[in-house]
């Protein structure tokens, strides 16, 4: 394990072997910086989204609608108070690789 800042730092979680133009299911997480509650609160075990939280939510929602050369279909996701997680699915499209040929579409 490396040090950053003088503090733990997790290795890459990216598989050595994957080329992550393919396309495939991937699981997202994306975190706020410091980890600040910026995306809401929990309140009686109850996500209460903010603002903030509720744009997240939204343009996840949107995201195929507004990316749909990327050929995408979303999974489950949930937004925390300091971060999002999400499970995104990306067909075939023009930017990932054939399978069959190794390379760009």
């Amino acid at each position: 394990m490396t040090l950053f800042k003088n503090k733990y730092r997790i290795e890459s979680f990216r598989l050595k072997n994957w080329d992550y133009r393919n396309a495939g299911a991937y699981f997202i997480t994306i975190c706020t910086k410091n980890r600040a509650h910026y995306f809401g609160e929990i309140a009686d075990r109850e996500m209460q989204l903010s603002e903030i939280g509720k744009i997240v939510e939204n343009e996840w929602i949107k995201t195929p609608e507004i990316r749909p050369d990327m050929n995408l279909k979303q999974g489950e996701f949930v937004v925390m108070p300091n971060h999002f997680h999400a499970i995104l699915i990306i067909g075939q499209n023009e930017y990932n690789i054939q399978p069959d040929h190794g390379e760009y579409n």
